[in-house]
């Protein structure tokens, strides 16, 4: 144990320890733009919970950017979070692109509206509580928690298209 440190994990200097969470996201719909889901996998301590959901008429973007937040605003206190996506839209976005759209109003580099404003201002407001590390994972590479969200995005996706058929 490190000088300043309690035996429950506390510094006093810094406050409560945070929890820390693994995350794995994923997004998408078929065709593209059309019936979309999204999943979400988070666990913290050895204990695992799932988030899903979908929408009538959307985009593989807008799903991933959706899987990111819904995951970030599902963490009820401030947490360090390793977050895991197979969208490079998503970690390019997050990690190296959002703060030359800040800068220019929110206008990519031609001077165009940032498409997906919306939800990457709702993840960016998302991130402002945690701390958390992006990583980008190959899709459909036989990673267990990416094939995990990856299906829970389709049985979303197939939910939505299930209640429009009816």
């Amino acid at each position: 144990m490190s000088e300043g440190e309690q035996e429950n994990g506390e510094n006093p200097a810094a406050g409560p320890a945070r929890t820390v969470v693994e995350v794995w996201t994923d997004g998408g719909c078929r065709p593209n733009p059309g019936p979309g889901g999204w999943g979400v996998l988070l666990r913290c301590k050895g204990v695992e919970r799932e988030l899903s959901g979908g929408e009538e008429a959307t985009t593989n973007n807008r799903m991933e950017l959706t899987a990111a937040a819904e995951a970030l605003e599902a963490l009820t206190r401030p947490c360090i979070v390793s977050l895991h996506t197979d969208s490079e839209y998503v970690r390019n976005g997050i990690t190296r692109w959002h703060t030359g759209w800040v800068r220019r109003n929110w206008r990519n580099a031609s001077g165009d509206p940032v498409a997906n404003m919306d939800l990457w201002r709702r993840l960016l407001d998302a991130t402002k509580r945690h701390d958390v590390s992006w990583h980008w994972v190959k899709g459909h590479s036989g990673v267990p928690e990416n094939e995990r969200v990856d299906q829970l995005a389709t049985d979303a996706r197939k939910a939505v298209e299930a209640s429009l058929s009816r």
